[in-house]
């Protein structure tokens, strides 16, 4: 609700929107919930090795934001 809240303010859509973040537990699944594509950075809390902890993958995943190209 607040991503399709924020989506509307924004003046936005899901198909031109990316979640980026660094963890798993919020900023990923919080994507993933709203239909959002989703970039997992793992210069923050998430690691390689904690991802296979999770039922559910990022569509991208980068080592830092700078690898990001839009």
């Amino acid at each position: 609700l607040m991503m399709r809240h924020a989506l509307k303010k924004l003046g936005t859509d899901v198909k031109s929107t990316l979640i980026i973040g660094d963890r798993m537990d919020t900023d990923i699944v919080a994507g993933i919930e709203s239909e959002i594509d989703t970039v997992l950075v793992l210069s923050g809390v998430t690691n390689e090795d904690n991802i296979l902890n999770f039922s559910y993958r990022p569509k991208y995943i980068y080592n830092n934001v700078g690898e990001i190209i839009v």
